[in-house]
């Protein structure tokens, strides 16, 4: 679900069962993706971040990273372009 959209920032809601996720891709800004509920396994650039709720992490513009829910799982993710 988009919540905000504006030329500089970004903010969706995302929900997941097990094993869904996002294929690698890679953001033109800088992301943030903040753990609401579940656990989530994010590989950024290669390196793989358990990343359970309450937990967030930074994904820097045009670096590929992959999302895969390892349990159901919710997630705020904010993205921010340079102007």
């Amino acid at each position: 679900m988009s919540l905000v959209q504006h030329p500089g920032v970004g903010m969706t809601l995302f929900a997941f069962e097990a094993g869904e996720g996002l294929s690698t891709h890679s953001a033109s800004g800088d992301a943030m993706a903040y753990v609401l509920e579940g656990e989530a396994q994010i590989t950024i650039d290669g390196i793989e971040h358990h990343v359970p709720a309450g937990n967030g992490i930074i994904m820097s513009a045009h670096v590929p990273h992959t999302v895969k829910a390892t349990t159901r799982f919710k997630m705020l993710l904010t993205v921010v372009k340079g102007g």
